[in-house]
């Protein structure tokens, strides 16, 4: 069983950690989650192939610019 295939169980926990987060790390632990969530989707994002970050980083500094 895939747990993240079901988008309303997802909500629920992802509402669950937000809600710890905020409840025991105040502001401060809400922005160490939106930090984490970020990276996290980030390489998500490049081992699902759906992001290549060699690609973005080259067109970032301008060595993919032809």
């Amino acid at each position: 069983m895939n747990i993240f295939a079901n988008k309303t169980l997802t909500g629920i926990l992802i509402g669950v950690v937000v809600a710890f987060f905020v409840t025991f790390g105040g502001a401060q632990g809400l922005l160490w989650l939106l930090l984490f969530s970020v990276v996290g989707g980030i390489v998500g994002a490049q081992l699902d192939g759906r992001l290549d970050l060699a690609q973005l980083m080259s067109s970032a500094s301008g060595k993919g610019r032809g």
